[in-house]
């Protein structure tokens, strides 16, 4: 059964924003002790396969999904992959403020996603 092109841009902005949270982020736990040019460089080379993710799901989303709803999609699966992030890679935990804060943000995605434009 082939997958649904909501699902496959799902999937795949998923697996985009995984190596863009590390190329972002993961320097600050792995490569704290590098030179800030080479962690540049590095985090360049993860970008590549956020790339070759992002683009291909941009292009199957922008199928079904307008623009605005396309980003939105995105910065909350952004916001998703970083939680998990931010618990098993930097240790940290989520507080009430940011899960008070992620709420508001579902209720703006709610808003988009509810109305069909015109």
């Amino acid at each position: 059964m082939p997958l649904t092109p909501l699902l496959q841009t799902i999937l795949l902005l998923i697996a985009s924003n995984t190596f863009m949270t590390f190329a972002w982020y993961g320097h600050l736990k792995y490569l704290n002790h590098r030179a800030l040019w080479s962690v540049v460089l590095i985090a360049w080379g993860i970008a590549f396969f956020e790339y070759c993710f992002q683009v291909p799901a941009n292009r199957i989303g922008f199928k079904i999904l307008d623009g605005y709803q396309l980003k939105i999609l995105q910065e909350i699966i952004t916001l998703l992959v970083f939680v998990v992030f931010a618990r098993f890679v930097l240790g940290e935990s989520l507080r009430w403020n940011y899960l008070v804060s992620f709420g508001f943000l579902a209720g703006a995605a709610w808003f988009a996603f509810a109305y069909k434009a015109n």
